[in-house]
C-alpha cells in the first residue's frame, strides 16, 4: 500500500461513523433474523440482492453465475454487515466472507446465527480505517445500505476503495434523494408501515446516482451500470429496473481503466 498516498490521511480518521446510527441499530439486534420484523424490509430484498451481487461479480471475474458455488475462494468484505443477512447466502456461494459492524451486538446475533448454520464467517467488531491500517485487501467489497447512514461519504468511499485488491470490485447499494425516497423509504417506511424504527434514515444523506458517480470517481474508481431496485407494494416482491433509480439503486464500482 502507498503510504505517500495523500487520501490515505484521510484513511485515519474513525469519526466518519454516526454514533446514534450505531447505537439505533445495536438497540433493535435481537431482531435480525427475524424476518416479520423489524428488518422485515431486507428480508424481503434479500432474494434480488443477492441475484445483483452474484450476476455482477460472475460477471466482473468471468465465472459461471449459475454454478452451485460460483464465488469459491473470493475473498469478501461486507462491511456493516449487522446480524449477517448478507454475509451468510455470499458465504453459502463459496466467498471467503469477513463481516465488519461497529455495532457489537448486531455482531453477536451474527456468529451466533452462523454457528448454528454450521458457517465460517470471520465476523470482526471494526471500522473500515481499521482493516486498511492492517494492510487488508478484499476481492469484493460490498457496501451495502451503508452509505445513507455515513456523514462523510467522499471520505468512507476512499477508504473502502483502499481495501479493494488490484483487479477486485466494490458493490453500493443505497437510496437515491429524490421526493419519492422521502415518500416511499421515510414517510411509508417508517411511520405507516412501521417497516422501520422512527428515525433509521436521515433524507439529507441520500445520494443521488450522479453525485455517486462523481464521489467514485474521486475514490480512484468507476461507476458502471446503475440498476434500480423496485418495490411492488401489490406483491410485495422486490425487482431491478433499468430505468427506475428513483428510491433504490445498487451498482458495481471497478478500477478507472
Amino acid at each position: 500500500m502507498n503510504e505517500d498516498n495523500p487520501t490515505m490521511a484521510q484513511l485515519s480518521h474513525k469519526d466518519n461513523v454516526d454514533p446514534d446510527e450505531v447505537a439505533r441499530f445495536a438497540a433493535i439486534a435481537s431482531e435480525w433474523w427475524d424476518a416479520k420484523g423489524k428488518f422485515r424490509p431486507l428480508h424481503l430484498l434479500a432474494p434480488t440482492r443477492l441475484k445483483y451481487i452474484r450476476d455482477e461479480i460472475c460477471g466482473h471475474f468471468g465465472r459461471d453465475a449459475i454454478s452451485p458455488r460460483p464465488l469459491e475462494g473470493l475473498r469478501v468484505l461486507d462491511i456493516g454487515c449487522g446480524g449477517g443477512l448478507v454475509s451468510e447466502p455470499v458465504a453459502r456461494l463459496g466467498g471467503r466472507v469477513t463481516g465488519i459492524d461497529p455495532a457489537g451486538a448486531s455482531l453477536e446475533a451474527a456468529r451466533a446465527h452462523a454457528e448454528r448454520q454450521g458457517l465460517k464467517i470471520d465476523y470482526r467488531d471494526a471500522w473500515a480505517e481499521d482493516l486498511v491500517s492492517e494492510g487488508e485487501l478484499f476481492d469484493v467489497v460490498l457496501n451495502l445500505e451503508v452509505i445513507e447512514h455515513v456523514p462523510d461519504v467522499g471520505a468512507f468511499l476512499k477508504t473502502a476503495r483502499a481495501l479493494i485488491a488490484p483487479g477486485g470490485v466494490m458493490i453500493l447499494s443505497t437510496i437515491n434523494r429524490t421526493l419519492k425516497s422521502y415518500g416511499m423509504a421515510i414517510v411509508g417506511a417508517e411511520y405507516i408501515l412501521h417497516w422501520l424504527p422512527r428515525g433509521t434514515h436521515t433524507w439529507s444523506r441520500f445520494v443521488t446516482p450522479d453525485e455517486m458517480g462523481a464521489l467514485v470517481a474521486d475514490a480512484g474508481l468507476e461507476l458502471g451500470r446503475v440498476q434500480g431496485v423496485v418495490f411492488d407494494p401489490i406483491t410485495g416482491d422486490w425487482s431491478l429496473s433499468d430505468h427506475d433509480v428513483d428510491v433504490n439503486y445498487m451498482a458495481l464500482a471497478r478500477e478507472a481503466s
